[in-house]
């Protein structure tokens, strides 16, 4: 692991807790050619996929963290595993210090899960029916319903959806709707895989702003993966990271751009197409007379950054941003592989 959280709290101010999880699953393999059926049928093969591998980690109650990897990482069956739609191989998990295995149905009534590509909504009746229904089979209070509704219909702009059936739904409307049916029970805990998975601009700012706000304001622990990394960039305080099933960071944002040397970019804006030269610097672009560059902070201080421009004629601005979290990500997942 290159970087760990260390906590010395007691286990009850953690919302999810896993020690030494292993999942492994077998996959059966099959082979229809007509040399091997009979094969098959006598001697069948299987592989043993180990999906995660001794996974330990806590998150604190009221914390907002990311969760990312390479397709194939386990970032999903860690997500079934604390929902209880799996069990674990080896290993203890705890929700809310509640067992998935053996209190499934009393850590749901404190727990929400989203899964970007599913829905919970009634595919052929209006919206506002399937939340009915939930409030009716989890026997949530009418005043809590009300306010819930309330506070979700506002927050995620859905009030004029609620006559709409869910098929009509385009996929940016129905994500916030599946949102605000799985806020309606008033979870303290939710689990988010792929949120903003197709979403536009638009319906992917609501959704980051309102997932900000519950946390901010409501104290809601919200646990989430994308593989959009500016997105969790935005939303989250910490971030996990898993390859090959195994917990490979666990920190902040800029911990990983230190990882990776400190990635900075710098936008110059000059008169008459002038093209600087910088040393200790990488050429990106240039355009219309504005030219951009990587520098690494750990190689080049920005005093002596600015020392050189101060040397050259022709500069009408200067732009100093982080590098893309994105490409940051894409040099550890580089390094991994390697």
């Amino acid at each position: 692991m290159l970087e760990e959280v260390q906590t010395d709290m007691f286990p009850m101010d953690f919302a999810v807790s896993l020690n030494s999880v292993t999942k492994i699953f077998t996959q059966w393999q099959r082979d229809n050619t007509r040399k091997n059926i009979l094969k098959n049928l006598i001697k069948p093969e299987k592989r043993i996929i180990t999906a995660l591998d001794d996974v330990s980690f806590k998150i604190k109650k009221g914390e907002f963290v990311a969760y990312a990897g390479p397709n194939g990482a386990g970032k999903s069956t860690t997500m079934k595993l604390l929902s209880g739609m799996l069990l674990p191989t080896s290993g203890e998990i705890s929700i809310l210090s509640m067992s998935p295995q053996k209190q499934r149905l009393k850590i749901m009534r404190h727990l929400g899960v989203l899964f970007g590509n599913r829905t919970e909504l009634w595919w052929d009746h209006p919206i506002i029916q399937s939340f009915e229904w939930k409030k009716v089979v989890w026997d949530i209070p009418e005043k809590e319903y009300q306010n819930n509704l309330t506070m979700v219909t506002e927050l995620l702009d859905i009030g004029g959806l609620f006559k709409t059936f869910a098929r009509e739904l385009s996929l940016g409307q129905r994500m916030r709707a599946d949102l605000a049916m799985m806020l309606l029970h008033s979870p303290t805990l939710i689990l988010l895989d792929e949120p903003t998975l197709g979403l536009d601009v638009v319906a992917k700012r609501q959704m980051i702003e309102f997932l900000k706000k519950i946390n901010h304001e409501n104290g809601v622990t919200i646990f989430v993966t994308s593989h959009d990394m500016d997105d969790l960039e935005e939303m989250a305080q910490r971030i996990l990271m898993i390859s090959g099933g195994k917990i490979a960071y666990d920190g902040s944002f800029d911990g990983l751009r230190r990882i990776t040397g400190n990635l900075t970019r710098i936008i110059i804006t000059t008169e008459n197409g002038f093209m600087p030269k910088l040393e200790n610097t990488k050429f990106l672009s240039s355009k219309n007379g504005v030219h951009e560059f990587e520098i690494d902070l750990e190689k080049i201080t920005i005093k002596t950054l600015m020392e050189q421009l101060s040397e050259l004629d022709g500069i009408r601005d200067i732009e100093i941003k982080k590098a893309p979290i994105e490409e940051v990500i894409s040099k550890l997942y580089s390094s991994w592989k390697n």
